[in-house]
């Protein structure tokens, strides 16, 4: 299969091109192609003339979009309007990368794959009109959730909270907001056995399982041999930002494991994760 994969140089986009290796790639990012620019767009999948577009590109900075909203909705919103317009025109399939955040989060027992969108911050907004886009312009598509998402590139939660713990040997961690940390490889492997079945539709690829940023928090330091790093749980009132996050984030994995994919449990991923790639470091 030819594969165009927009946001190829990002943390999604570089873990599909390590996991797809049996497909013919073909990655694209800024500067050289820019999402929201139509026309260099559709030259792009012009000229690569693939099979199938992996949607990765967005702007994810949640609390940057808080800060503009009408660039959230440009690059999210317009970007992926104009990727599935591209679909459109040349008959390619569609894997949209959304988020938990297209949900409020006040429903203490999670969210599953049909229930309605409700975002409750501009970056949900953006991601759930780029949601509406794919569906009222696709008919073969694919969108995929996930939630709390890590990998070895760029920063995460995991670094912010070893940085902190080393400095200081404290941290304080919010216990009211609640999801699904989800691993890049992980989700890599998964979006790869999904668009072997041709089964479309929307799926929440998270790493099995939920807890609070709290929890998580205590699980890296344990991994990181940090015990003794005070962890003082707070509530999300406490911790001042732009963006407000839905509370009770977490998604539930009912389509995919439907049809036998299913990501292992967040605590298997996030041993994984520390062993290669941040207890090596410290040795």
């Amino acid at each position: 299969m030819r594969i165009l994969i927009t946001g190829g140089a990002g943390q999604l986009g570089t873990a599909l091109q390590t996991e797809l290796t049996q497909h013919e790639l073909f990655a694209i990012d800024l500067p050289e192609v820019d999402i929201t620019d139509r026309e260099a767009l559709f030259t792009a999948v012009s000229t690569t003339a693939p099979d199938l577009i992996i949607h990765t590109a967005a702007y994810t900075n949640v609390d940057g979009c808080a800060r503009d909203p009408e660039l959230a909705y440009k690059v999210n919103g317009l970007g992926t309007q104009n990727v599935a317009l591209a679909c459109q025109k040349f008959n390619v399939e569609m894997v949209h990368i959304s988020t938990n955040e297209v949900f409020a989060g006040d429903n203490p027992a999670g969210y599953e794959e049909w229930m309605p969108r409700n975002p409750k911050n501009p970056y949900g907004r953006s991601k759930a009109a780029a949601e509406a886009h794919v569906q009222n312009l696709l008919a073969r598509y694919y969108i995929v959730r996930p939630a709390w998402f890590f990998s070895p590139l760029g920063r995460n939660f995991i670094h912010a909270i070893l940085e902190r713990a080393r400095k200081t040997g404290q941290v304080r961690v919010v216990t009211d907001e609640i999801g699904n940390p989800t691993y890049a490889n992980d989700l890599a492997v998964a979006i790869g056995q999904l668009i072997e079945t041709q089964q479309y539709g929307i799926y929440h690829f998270v790493n099995t399982g939920s807890c609070s940023r709290w929890e998580f928090a205590n699980e890296i330091l344990r991994l990181a041999g940090l015990t003794e790093v005070v962890n003082t749980p707070i509530l999300g009132k406490e911790f001042k930002r732009p963006s407000t996050p839905p509370p009770f984030g977490a998604l539930h994995n009912i389509a995919g494991k439907a049809i036998g994919i299913e990501l292992r449990p967040w605590q298997l991923a996030l041993e994984d994760y520390m062993a290669q790639y941040v207890l090596q470091n410290t040795k």
